[in-house]
Formats: structure tokens, sequence, C-alpha cells
């Protein structure tokens, strides 16, 4: 598999969408929702993208919106103007829903847990299995887990302030994680006792 897992920062993102469907709406909520700048060509916008921010273009502007954008999704039936569109916006990041190897860029089946964010990517094998999957992890996901991954965020940050080294701070944060009473308060859903407990055992870790 010659694809490479990242996460791309689109606030103010400038994304052009060719298409209006079922596709295209749900690539253009998800580019919205995280401040992107969302033009689409097609036949009409659906009101929830409005409401967002979106807008609908010609088709006659095609050519100028490849240049505006700096991400081009490609989610549309028409398969001559789709090939139209990737062959000029070659240079450009490139999502294809339509032929994914065919782009430079996936969006990968993705879901949030709390403030986590998962997605799941089968190389473009089976959509279905992908669904199935996050069905799988959303069962098994608890919501201890993510109050632990608060709070490890709570330890990391102060371990930031105090210790220098990374090794140590890595060794010091295991050592919370696997910490008797903290995993208790979790369980007890105390974070607010159980930060002020993490607190002091840093103070005698250290």
């Amino acid at each position: 598999m010659d694809w490479t897992s990242l996460y791309l920062k689109t606030f103010d993102f400038n994304v052009f969408i060719l298409g209006t469907g079922e596709v295209a709406t749900r690539r253009a909520n998800k580019f919205l929702d995280h401040g992107a700048n969302v033009k689409l060509v097609g036949d009409s916008l659906p009101k929830e993208l409005k409401y967002k921010g979106a807008s609908l273009c010609s088709v006659s502007d095609v050519d100028d919106l490849i240049d505006w954008s700096d991400l081009v999704v490609i989610a549309s039936g028409d398969r001559e103007l789709s090939d139209y569109v990737s062959g000029i916006a070659k240079n450009k990041l490139i999502n294809r829903a339509d032929f994914p190897q065919e782009g430079n860029v996936i969006v990968p089946t993705s879901f949030n847990i709390g403030e986590i964010e998962i997605s799941i990517f089968t190389g473009g094998k089976s959509p279905l299995m992908a669904r199935q999957l996050r069905k799988k992890i959303q069962s098994i996901i608890t919501e201890e887990d993510i109050l632990e991954i608060e709070l490890q965020d709570y330890a990391r940050k102060n371990l930031k302030k105090l210790v220098e080294n990374q090794k140590d701070r890595k060794k010091y944060l295991y050592e919370i994680f696997e910490d008797e009473k903290v995993n208790v308060l979790i369980k007890n859903r105390k974070i607010d006792e159980a930060k002020l407990y993490i607190d002091n055992l840093i103070r005698g870790l250290i």
C-alpha cells in the first residue's frame, strides 16, 4: 500500500467539490465542520451546506475553481467532466470519490468518540467492512478510556513544565497510567479529584 495516513489542518482551506450528491454532501459537511471554505458544482445545493456557508457555482467556473482551491474533491457521476477536472488539477491535492486510486488524497471513514477521532482505511477494498470495523471499535472504547486520555493529557502538560527529558516524562506517564488510585477515580468519574491526586503524584515522582 503506497498511502500514508496523515491529519491535515483544513481551517480556512479552499475546497472545490465537483458534485452535489450524497457523497459530495458528506465530504462538504466534513470540511465545513473543520473550518474550510467550500464551493461546489452540481445540480443544486443542499440547505444544510448553504447554512454552513458553502456556495454553488456554475460548471463554466471549473477552471477558476481549480485555481482557487487547495483541495479538489471529485464526487460526480459525470465521468467525462470528472476526468477533465482531474486532468487539469494534477498539481493539486485531489480526492476522487469515484476512483480513489486515481487521486492523491483519501478521505477515510472516520468517527468521533468524545474528542477522539478515529479513521479507518481499507485501501479502497471494502467500504462495507470499514463500516463494520467502525461498529466494532465503537463498541469496545469506553467512557473510561476517554477520561484516561483527558487525564494523560493533563499529566503530560504538567510534566512538560517540570521534566525536560522526554524519556523521563514517558516513564512518569506510564506510572500514572498504572496507578491504582487514578484508575479507581476514573471509574468513579471523579476527574477533578484525579487531577489533584496526579499533581501530588507528580511532585512525589520527581
